[in-house]
């Protein structure tokens, strides 16, 4: 019987950051225009005055501090704020594909595998750059992989959903070994003008060498002991924009085109639903609790990441059992769980058990259990 096993991580992370003092800055200009242009329609009660929002409120909210991105200047101007990403020529790389190929070099060193060695790249996360065609498999010429390729969303648990199908191809046999990555440009779908979510997201990309555990040979291999999946359909995380938009003679040009979310509901709906999925998972394969050395969590709020490990541990976590990349990325969708494994798995002992876990809009959760070789 194959089985597969994790034997390489990758992570690219954008050179920009912008701290909450900066981009608060930024957002309270926009607020102080907004009240001021609209000044007459707030006296008399026809329009709601902004809120301004500051450091000390983003970070007891989330627990985040800073966030990568691809582009900073955009995003501070209160004027645009929104990024400045340039559109490609149909013959360059797309810029989620030189992310991809950053990132999953350093996965191949890591495992220490070449193109040779892959047989498929799974591109998943939550935007893609276009419908078609598909990243993956410009990834996949860009890099000089003889195989196939495709592209998957499952909005932020898409590299744990792209990780299973990975799983799968190694262990039936039709992969040696499947590259799995997450360029996530997060800040080109967040409404910088809601106060509610206006720090929430960062960029990044991660990638993942998945295979056959017989020719796994790096200093970090870890067995994939099983994976669990779940979804629930649910509208409290959404984002409305699409083809069909040009359609609709409404236009794109509306808040609801972009992230949007009821976050009280999804941390009531969630936290139970994965700390449930991760003790279920755990009992599937005849392991307690207590036995869970790491919880690579998706990293969207630091009071659920609290929450659900305090769920399924029974305690509180320490800061090593369930490590947090929020102060630094934020939240960077489906690469954030992936980038908290990638940092926090070297220490982990031979035969000790993790567990990546994600999720998000769908709802979906994603569970990955390891085990270190």
């Amino acid at each position: 019987m194959i089985k597969a096993a994790i034997s390489g991580t990758g992570l690219y992370t954008p050179p920009e950051k912008i701290s909450n003092e900066e981009l608060v800055e930024a957002f309270n200009q926009y607020v102080a225009n907004f009240n001021k242009q609209h000044a007459s329609d707030i006296s008399d009660g026809t329009v709601e005055p902004l809120q301004a929002s500051s450091a000390a409120f983003i970070e007891k909210a989330s627990g985040i501090k800073n966030r990568r991105v691809i582009n900073k200047s955009g995003i501070l101007d209160p004027e645009r704020m929104a990024p400045y990403i340039a559109e490609r020529r149909d013959d360059e790389p797309s810029i989620q594909c030189d992310m991809a190929v950053l990132a999953a070099n350093e996965a191949l060193e890591q495992s220490g595998k070449t193109v040779a060695d892959i047989d498929a790249v799974i591109v998943a996360c939550s935007n893609m750059p276009r419908a078609y065609p598909a990243l993956s498999v410009e990834v996949q010429s860009r890099m000089g992989i003889d195989g196939f390729a495709y592209d998957m969303n499952v909005a932020c648990s898409s590299a744990t959903f792209g990780l299973q199908a990975a799983v799968n191809a190694v262990e039936n046999g039709t992969a040696r070994a499947v590259l799995v990555i997450s360029p996530e440009i997060c800040t080109a779908h967040l409404n910088f003008r809601d106060r509610d979510s206006h720090f929430i997201f960062g960029d990044a990309c991660t990638a993942i060498v998945v295979e056959q555990m017989a020719t796994a040979s790096s200093n970090d291999v870890y067995e994939v002991v099983g994976t669990k999946l779940k979804t629930v359909f649910s509208n409290n995380i959404r984002n409305n924009f699409g083809f069909l938009n040009r359609c609709d003679e409404a236009g794109v040009g509306k808040a609801d085109k972009l992230f949007v979310q009821q976050g009280r509901k999804v941390f009531k709906d969630v936290v139970p639903m994965v700390a449930s999925i991760i003790g279920d998972h755990l009992k599937e394969n005849n392991l307690a609790p207590e036995q869970l050395k790491r919880m690579w969590l998706h990293q969207a709020n630091l009071s659920m990441n609290k929450l659900i490990s305090k769920k399924v541990m029974g305690r509180e976590a320490t800061s090593l059992e369930a490590p947090v990349i929020l102060d630094e990325y934020a939240n960077t969708s489906s690469a954030g769980s992936v980038i908290a494994y990638h940092k926090y798995k070297g220490d982990i002992e031979k035969g000790d058990i993790g567990v990546i876990c994600s999720f998000g809009a769908g709802y979906s959760v994603g569970s990955v259990l390891l085990r270190k070789c």
